[in-house]
This record gives C-alpha cells, sequence and structure tokens, in this order.
C-alpha cells in the first residue's frame, strides 16, 4: 500500500484538510506534526503557542496520533521517510508567503529521491489570482474585493474521511508537552477556563452561533456587553475550524451576503493582502508613514498593556485581552487606536504586543487591522479620523456593564461617571494619561509632518 506522510500544520482538523482527505484516498497516512527549530527561532506569538499546544492535545485525544518531531523541517521529514519507507508527502500550504518560500526549498531534494510532494490550499476562500480587478492587479478597496468575491466561486471544502488506514509499526515520537510550547507566562493558566481548543471545541463553538447567535450578529456584535460575536475567530486563526466550511454553510442559508460573511471576506482581504504585499506586517504599505514621528513612550506603554490608561473602554479591553487573550473587535479598534494617535506610539509596538497575548493572532489580520487604524495601509480610515474614547464608551457600552465587567474597582461607579470616573465624587480611578482634546491636536499636528 502506498504509504503517505501527511505533514500537520495549522490543519489539526478532520473536516477539510484536503492533504489528509486525499491521502486516504490513495493509501496508508503518515500523521506527522514538526515543531520546526525554524519556528523555535522565530519567537512565535505565546498565546498562539498555547493555543497549538492544547489543540494538539485535544486532536491526540478526539483524532489520532500523531507522530510529533523537533528539528530542522528538511532532515525530519527525511528520516521519516527512511524510516517508514513513505513514497510521498502531502500538506497544506501555510498562509504565510514566507513560509510557503521555505516549504518549497525543503521539498527540491525530497522530489530529485522521486519522493512525490503536493501541496493543497486548506485555508483560502479564493486563489489569490482569481480575484483581481480589470487590470490583473490586487483591489486596494475592500468593497470592490467584496463585490467581486460575492460574483467568485470560493473553493468547496472538502469532507471528513470516512475512514483512514493509519501507519502502526512502531516509530518514536514525543509527547505534546515535550514540545515545550507553554511559556512560564502564568496568565496562560486562566485560558482553559474561556476556551476549549482544538476541532471538537471549533465545531461546537460554530454550531451554538448557528443555531443561537448569527440572528441576531449584525444587531449585536457592537456592543461588546452582548453575547454578540461567534468567538471563531481563535479557531480560525489555528486552523481548528475552516473558513470554507463555514463560509459555504452560510451560503446555503437564506442571505449569503450577511454581515457575519462580510466578515469572512474581510479576514480573506487580509490574507490576500499579505500574499502580494509580504512586508505588510511590519512596513506601512503607505511609504510616507516610515516618516511619522513617533513617540518613544515606554510609561504610556505600558499603562496601555495593563489597562491603566484612565479610559475605561480602553482598559476593560486590555484587561479581557490580558485575561481571555482576546479581545472584543469594536473595543480593540478604540484600544489601537488610542495607542497610535493618542499616545503617538509606533503602531508595530502594538501589533508586537497582540501578537504576543491574541489567541487569534493572525498575521494577515493583525497586520490589516493595525495598518487600518493607523492610516497607513490599503482602505484605512484616515489618521485624522480619531476615536474619541468618551464618546466610543457612551454609545457602545451605555450602562458601563462591559467596563465594569473587566474594571471590578468601577463596579459601584453610578452610570452617570462610568465613562469618565475621574469626575466622580472621591474618584479612585486614575485620571486619563492623556487629556483627549490635547492628544487629538498633538496628533493631528504631528501627521502634517507627513502629510
Amino acid at each position: 500500500m502506498k504509504k503517505i506522510i501527511v505533514w500537520f500544520r495549522k490543519d489539526l482538523r478532520l473536516h477539510d484538510q484536503p492533504a489528509l482527505w486525499e491521502a486516504t484516498q490513495q493509501g496508508m497516512v503518515i500523521p506527522v506534526f514538526i515543531r520546526s527549530k525554524e519556528e523555535i527561532e522565530s519567537q512565535t506569538s505565546d498565546a498562539s503557542l498555547w493555543w497549538l499546544h492544547h489543540s494538539l492535545l485535544s486532536f491526540q485525544k478526539n483524532r489520532f496520533p500523531l507522530i510529533i518531531r523537533v528539528g530542522n523541517t528538511e532532515n525530519v521529514l527525511q528520516e521519516l521517510i527512511n524510516e517508514t519507507d513513505a513514497d510521498a508527502v502531502f500538506f497544506n500550504e501555510d498562509p504565510n508567503p514566507s513560509i510557503q518560500a521555505d516549504d518549497h526549498e525543503i521539498m527540491i531534494p525530497l522530489k530529485a529521491q522521486n519522493i512525490e510532494i503536493r501541496q493543497f490550499n486548506g485555508h483560502n476562500l479564493f486563489s489569490p489570482n482569481d480575484v483581481l480587478n480589470q487590470k490583473q492587479e490586487p483591489y486596494k478597496v475592500f468593497t470592490s474585493f467584496w463585490k467581486r468575491s460575492m460574483q467568485a466561486q470560493a473553493h468547496l471544502p472538502v469532507p471528513a474521511p470516512h475512514s483512514l488506514t493509519l501507519y502502526t509499526s512502531p516509530i518514536k515520537s514525543l509527547e505534546v508537552d515535550e514540545l515545550n510550547l507553554l511559556s512560564f507566562v502564568p496568565w496562560h493558566d486562566k485560558l482553559l477556563s474561556h476556551w476549549d481548543p482544538g476541532e471538537m471545541g471549533a465545531l461546537n463553538k460554530w454550531e451554538q452561533f448557528l443555531h443561537r447567535g448569527i440572528s441576531d450578529y449584525e444587531k449585536k456584535r457592537d456592543f461588546p456587553f452582548e453575547e454578540g460575536t461567534s468567538m471563531l475567530s481563535p479557531y480560525l486563526a489555528s486552523g481548528d475550524i475552516s473558513i470554507r466550511s463555514i463560509y459555504h454553510t452560510l451560503k446555503d442559508l437564506d442571505n449569503p451576503a450577511s454581515s457575519f460573511t462580510r466578515q469572512l471576506i474581510w479576514k480573506e482581504f487580509a490574507q490576500h493582502q499579505l500574499i502580494h504585499f509580504p512586508s505588510f506586517p511590519s512596513k506601512p504599505l503607505r511609504a510616507n508613514f516610515e516618516k511619522f514621528p513617533w513617540i518613544n513612550d515606554d510609561e504610556g506603554f505600558t499603562r496601555w498593556t495593563k489597562g491603566q490608561t484612565g479610559y475605561p473602554l480602553v482598559d476593560a479591553g486590555m484587561r479581557e485581552l490580558w485575561e481571555t487573550g482576546c479581545m472584543h473587535n469594536r473595543v480593540r479598534m478604540v484600544a489601537a487606536s488610542f495607542l497610535v494617535k493618542h499616545l503617538l506610539i509606533d503602531w508595530r509596538k502594538g501589533s508586537d504586543w497582540f501578537k504576543q497575548t491574541l489567541v487569534d493572532f493572525d498575521l494577515a489580520n493583525n497586520a490589516m487591522g493595525w495598518q487600518w487604524i493607523t492610516g497607513s495601509g490599503i482602505d484605512s480610515s484616515p489618521f485624522f479620523r480619531i476615536f474619541n474614547p468618551i464618546i466610543q464608551s457612551e454609545k457602545f457600552d451605555p450602562d458601563g456593564d462591559y467596563i465594569k465587567k473587566w474594571i471590578p474597582e468601577l463596579s459601584d461607579v453610578k452610570a452617570a461617571f462610568i465613562h469618565q470616573p475621574w469626575k466622580a465624587p472621591n474618584a479612585m480611578y486614575p485620571a486619563p494619561i492623556v487629556d483627549h482634546a490635547s492628544a487629538r491636536l498633538r496628533a493631528l499636528e504631528a501627521y502634517k509632518i507627513i502629510k
């Protein structure tokens, strides 16, 4: 029987797993997970590694055992081929273009040995070259991308294998704990009370949202005190659930062009930007922002990370992030805007903090979000559009329910003062680290330098 190494990465699932599906149709599956030295050296997100650790444990428990190795990817694959007499290596390409380039180099010597190499698209709804404008260039306006995507044929998901033949001969494998994915940061200990990583948890969360939440999504999604969002972002970022399966399920509903579908297409738009502009996680797409006069404000940055800015909505969001590894999207925008425009701290510093602390960290989505807020990216909000954190708080958390949930010291503050607690009698909450009006004027003056 043909022996096929299936190399698992950001796709620890059975549903819509093209590499696994095709391998089950052709022969015996040798399921492999490799923690490469290259990944270890690149300092992947702490929170994402926590998620990966528990996603691996879930897969081992609820699906089937993986052969786990650590080392140089090319060397590990070569060792496995020698140990198992494998005929082929199947894998789904990583959405990161730089990793795709590495994959190409890794496979060259294997192909030279007549090892069959097949890679599959297991992450994107559309092939990047299928969603281009009339000039055959990538779209730079989301609305245009959205309209074009509604006319394009998205990739269909493949079913979960009905049966598979696994390689059962004895072969050495590490335990998940031996990968040392967990850091010594104690905040990880509490994440399990908020999340259930893995495919089983993902499918359960999707079913709950599909049957109980999606009908109210448009109405509730901007209000952080409501349970109005899907909470699927970490499962999508990790590959525990397939965006294609979700998308096609939504297309079968009465309103395929729903606001939730639009969020999926935004995620796809971000991924296409990463493919077309690989440097955009670290370089502004609008080159004039390279000369922006950012301020090196260590104290301001620390108070932002700890949720001690004096603006309750910002602080509640940053504390939610530290507690859960996630943050409501509306609040995420306000918090990011505050760092960039009120404190004039380089967006890349905030992006790095989110990378370390978000369980739903996604390279393309994170970069798109920060460049959108900064005004330096494609189809971005203009820099001069500066969120007022007080007005945002009053509009989207009018009674302060979200604020009080994450800032217990404000739990007894009356509604009249919950958005500006420094004005309350005998105020105990710290005053804002910057005055909104003054910070806004300072930001607009800084913007004039590059305008």
